[in-house]
């Protein structure tokens, strides 16, 4: 019936690519689901058509027969003995080396660290805090759905128009997926309306790449609608958690034993990568000699997960953080004073084995920060003449970007006929202001006015230099590295062609203001204009050509993580903080709010400060959401109770604390003028922090997430019981 529709093209289902397996680490989602429905949400069938409402009312003519299945709710229900297995396969699926999934069983990939011997620091450790935590799965709510636009052309090119974060990315997991060739893959990313991580991944494009091949030379749009983008496309992962922590009786952190079991969903996507982010960071940024832990990236029948702001560190965070808070209660210590104590400094060992050397940054400068905003000495909790409860509450954070041993940034610097400069990179542009931070970085190293230098608006894999993916707060730090290679030698050539009509050595010259002259002359010199397209002698004869400068930056040091011990060295530039909040909870019927939230990080140098201060207060936007209202609600059947953001709450306008964002600077040695990434970290320490001061309000502890005030009355009235 659909078939016969006015307008339709054609229908398919998953039997029509019985072949085809799609993943960013592991291949093991079909572009539509093959006689298995894995989660509420996810596509079975597909019409194209000549306009949107044709395809639309074609749809509702689709009749799907269902047959109820076991359903998993959380990675607990899924690692249970007997549980239904989601993946069968799992053992043949193709996957990259870092990723060991356990086939014959839900689980995906695990991670483990064993540094030191935790067991015997546990068994000996003067004082013992056990607790378990979890966070729920969600949604990344960016403000543009997801949307891929393909067209696969009479010359056998493949053309995509995508709302991705990485667009060379999607080039190879198309040319993987397709068959194709990446030299006939060409992927186009405009500035894109958001994108938290959700957009890294790949979802929509090999779907609408397939439809286009069936019909050559048309185009073929698809586009989430909002509903669809949070029940359909990947959300955030869940976490359950367990942890132990072994400390002296002064609060010196002995030993941690911890099990991390990520909600990958349905599908692995990049939650596999995410679970074995959190082994790497899974202590937060504090001294511990001794480490167990094990991190699982496990399927359940959610809609599956991919990387969210933060890349699980926002998740384990809560989890180490609010363990900190039982040892502090335990011990009668102030906490801020316990994480003082334990903060990680130069020559301490990160989880992996990996020192940290004395540009890692600063965080006793940051928690001294947070105590000054918030005035922690003044005191912690205080009943107002209302009734209301004010407290407050710390965490400390810390990241280093999760990427692959061979990550790479790469940039061009040209140059226009008034001598104004232009830079290409294979950035994306999501919001998080990389273009600006670019500009800064060239008009400085140039000593050009910001007017004068332009960033290319879109990400190009014809046509922009390689760039591995706009992630993982590595982009101004990485392509900014990329930036600099570009303009010295951009700088070099322009030196070598004035160096004639100027008559003196290269090494004479200087390059600022749009000029070239001699260092001990100023006044000798040729403004760029009459240089970077060619030296153009009064005769009419010329030297030179177009300057054309290439930098490129590529991680350096990384290694991979040992499979049985976590050792190595996988992540790239530590950023590291503290945040703060103050809560008011009134304790006769749970209402709760964040009053005041502060942030002090060390972002090495600090290239834009307006940018920076929008990046770190927009982060701890997010994680206020997260940790008081923002959850996918599950009937039995796992199907999404609240896919819409009528149900989906979001922190609104008017809703917002105080915002104090500070910076600490420790310049990274390695990153351009000193700078270090800062996109993600606000978020991470934001739900630990409102953890402890509602459960100090509240006067139980809380360690399940979101608090609403439901949530909140509820355990106070069971505490009073």
């Amino acid at each position: 019936a659909a078939l016969a529709f006015p307008g339709v093209r054609g229908a398919f289902t998953g039997a029509d690519w019985p072949d085809v397996l799609i993943g960013l680490y592991m291949g093991d989602k079909p572009p539509l689901a093959r006689g298995r429905v894995r989660y509420y949400g996810e596509p079975v069938a597909v019409v194209v058509a000549d306009d949107e409402a044709a395809a639309l009312e074609a749809l509702r003519l689709i009749r799907a027969d269902f047959t109820p299945l076991p359903a998993l709710g959380s990675p607990r229900e899924a690692l249970a003995p007997g549980a239904p297995i989601l993946h069968p396969d799992l053992g043949s699926y193709r996957r990259i080396a870092a990723i060991l999934p356990e086939p014959g069983s839900n689980v995906a990939n695990r991670s483990r660290i064993r540094k030191g011997d935790a067991d015997a620091a546990l068994a000996s450790s003067p004082v013992v805090v056990e607790g378990e935590f979890s966070f729920p799965p969600g949604d990344h709510a960016a403000m543009e759905p997801r949307v891929a636009i393909a067209e696969f052309g009479l010359d056998g090119r493949l053309t995509v128009g995508s709302s991705t974060q990485s667009p060379f990315g999607v080039r190879t997991l198309l040319s993987k997926a397709l068959g194709l060739p990446e030299r006939d893959i060409e992927v186009i990313a405009a500035p894109v309306g958001g994108g938290f991580g959700g957009k890294a991944g790949i979802q929509l494009e090999p779907l609408a790449c397939l439809l286009a091949m069936r019909f050559p030379g048309r185009p073929v749009r698809l586009a989430n609608t909002r509903e669809a983008d949070m029940v359909s496309s990947p959300g955030r992962p869940g976490l359950q958690s367990r942890v132990r922590v072994g400390a002296t009786r002064e609060g010196m952190i002995q030993a941690m034993d911890m099990e991390l079991l990520f909600d990958s969903g349905a599908y692995a996507d990049y939650a596999v990568n995410v679970s074995r982010a959190a082994a790497v960071a899974c202590t937060g940024p504090y001294n511990v000699p001794n480490v167990k832990a094990d991190t699982l990236c496990v399927y359940t029948n959610h809609p599956f997960a991919t990387a969210f702001r933060g890349f699980g560190h926002i998740e384990l965070s809560y989890a180490t953080e609010r363990a900190l808070d039982l040892l502090a209660a335990r011990l009668g210590m102030d906490p801020l004073e316990l994480r003082l104590k334990n903060a990680a400094r130069p020559g301490h060992t990160t989880s992996t084995g990996a020192t940290l050397d004395p540009n890692t940054g600063d965080l006793p400068a940051c928690i001294a920060r947070v105590r000054e905003r918030l005035d922690w000495d003044a005191g912690r909790r205080a009943v107002l003449p209302d009734g209301r409860i004010r407290a407050k509450g710390i965490a400390c954070f810390w990241k280093a970007p999760a990427i692959p041993t061979f990550t790479d940034a790469a940039a061009t610097l040209s140059f226009a006929e008034d001598g104004s400069a232009v830079l290409a990179t294979g950035v994306v542009e999501l919001g998080q202001g990389s273009f600006d931070g670019l500009r800064l970085i060239v008009a400085e190293a140039l000593g050009m006015d910001l007017a004068m230098v332009r960033v290319l608006r879109d990400a190009d894999t014809d046509r922009s230099p390689h760039d591995w993916t706009t992630a993982a707060s590595r982009s101004l730090f990485m392509a900014g590295r990329a930036a600099l290679e570009a303009v010295a030698d951009a700088v070099a050539q322009i030196k070598r062609v004035a160096s004639a009509p100027l008559r003196c050595p290269e090494e004479d010259l200087e390059v600022s203001g749009g000029r070239v002259f001699l260092r001990d002359d100023p006044e000798q010199g040729l403004p760029l204009s009459t240089v970077v397209l060619g030296y153009v002698y009064p005769n009419g004869n010329a030297i030179g050509g177009p300057v054309i400068g290439r930098g490129r930056y590529i991680a350096r040091g990384l290694s991979g993580m040992d499979p049985d011990t976590g050792e190595g060295r996988p992540g790239l530039e530590w950023t590291m903080g503290a945040e703060g909040v103050e809560v008011e909870l009134d304790p006769r019927d749970g209402g709760f709010r964040v009053t005041k939230a502060a942030c002090a990080m060390d972002v090495g140098r600090l290239i834009h400060p307006a940018l920076a201060r929008g990046q770190v207060v927009g982060a701890m936007g997010m994680g206020i959401g997260y940790a008081t209202r923002e959850a996918f609600v599950f009937d039995s059947r796992q199907g999404v109770q609240n896919g819409s953001l009528r149900d989906y709450k979001l922190l609104r306008y008017g809703e917002e604390p105080e915002y104090f964002a500070d910076f600490v600077e420790t310049p990274q040695g390695d990153g351009p003028y000193g700078a270090r990434g800062l996109g993600e970290q606000g978020i991470i320490g934001m739900p630990g922090a409102i953890a402890q001061a509602a459960s100090l309000a509240a006067g139980v502890e809380l360690n399940e997430l979101p608090l609403t005030p439901e949530h909140l009355w509820r355990a106070m009235r069971e505490a009073r019981s």
